[in-house]
């Protein structure tokens, strides 16, 4: 993110009112942009000269092609480290990712236990690499914490889904309908449970260890530091800011999973019993895929706007050795991660 360029001088965070839910949609759905995928390494290395100008004082006001250059840095930049989230791993290339396997999990005669058990390893395996990649930085994992995380995910989202497919068929006083229903809800259950398990374990180290809190600086503050350009140092790791980046994390995993694995499914269900979807059966798959995509696309900006991305909090909220060290209005910041 713009964040991680050098220069003593921040861009505004937003184009949009990021204290409003409606704002943060806005901001996200830029972040999500999935054309931001095909931006060369050129136009990458032209947006974060553009950013590192206007940080730097030699460009005095936001314009649109700067603007523009921001959005494609943040979509691209992790905020801590400041280099490129591995391609398939960013919150732009999110819904495309995440198609073909949850493709794989709704699509009737795909769901066997070999079917299912097979979907779930790959849909977990890909939410690890998701959340790794674009977690918090201070406090990274281990190899051996990453695999272990990785192990616990794949087998709780495994034993939930199974256990789901064998306990719906053996449901004897539901009508065949429902029965149907509850069938293809199977994997949202599945999916909704170990998403958020797997963002709590994935970054369980976070909140064993804390991450950096830094104080909320006024607009005198930040001149006075432009013009130094001296970095603002860390207050600490605070376990409980971690609590709270990771907690609202795992929440904004479970809204962004729950349209996606509701509405298709019982959309396809009603479909299926169509005259017109029964005598082209070959029309199932690239429906189903049109309903993923098109649910996946409104649902990742509405989800990823929640909660902030980075997070103000009162710093009496944090452990004792924070309090009265906030800044503006007595309060801390931290990047919550995605």
């Amino acid at each position: 993110m713009s964040a991680s360029l050098p220069g003593g001088r921040d861009l505004p965070r937003s184009q949009y009112d990021l204290n409003t839910y409606w704002g943060r949609v806005r901001e996200a759905a830029g972040i999500s942009d999935p054309r931001t995928l095909f931006i060369s390494s050129a136009s990458l290395e032209n947006a974060k000269r553009l950013v590192s100008a206007y940080k730097q004082g030699q460009i005095k006001e936001m314009n649109p092609e700067l603007w523009y250059a921001k959005k494609v840095v943040d979509s691209t930049l992790h905020p801590d480290t400041g280099e490129p989230v591995f391609l398939p791993f960013r919150m732009s290339c999110f819904v495309l990712s995440n198609l073909v396997v949850t493709a794989g999990m709704l699509t009737p005669g795909l769901k066997k236990t070999t079917g299912t058990l097979l979907w779930q390893i790959a849909n977990q395996s890909l939410n690890v690499a998701i959340n790794s990649s674009n977690a918090n930085k201070s406090t990274p994992l281990t190899t051996s914490m990453l695999a272990k995380s990785y192990l616990m995910a794949v087998t709780a989202s495994c034993s939930v889904a199974l256990g789901l497919n064998a306990i719906v068929p053996r449901l004897k006083n539901v009508s065949p309908n429902t029965r149907l229903i509850l069938g293809r809800l199977v994997p949202f259950a599945a999916v909704s449970s170990a998403t958020a398990l797997n963002v709590l374990l994935m970054r369980g180290e976070e909140m064993r260890r804390g991450i950096d809190v830094y104080p909320c600086l006024s607009e005198e503050e930040k001149k006075k530091r432009e013009e130094t350009g001296e970095p603002i140092p860390s207050l600490g790791k605070s376990k409980k800011a971690a609590t709270i980046a990771v907690g609202e994390t795992a929440i904004s995993r479970v809204l962004n999973a729950t349209p996606i694995m509701v509405i298709p499914p019982l959309i396809l269900v009603r479909l299926e019993k169509t005259e017109w979807l029964k005598s082209r059966p070959r029309l199932i798959l690239p429906m189903n895929l049109t309903l993923i995509l098109t649910t996946s696309i409104f649902a990742l900006p509405l989800a990823l706007g929640a909660f902030p991305q980075r997070q103000a909090i009162s710093a009496s909220n944090l452990e004792e050795e924070f309090w009265g060290r906030g800044g503006q209005n007595g309060k801390v910041e931290f990047n919550r991660g995605m």
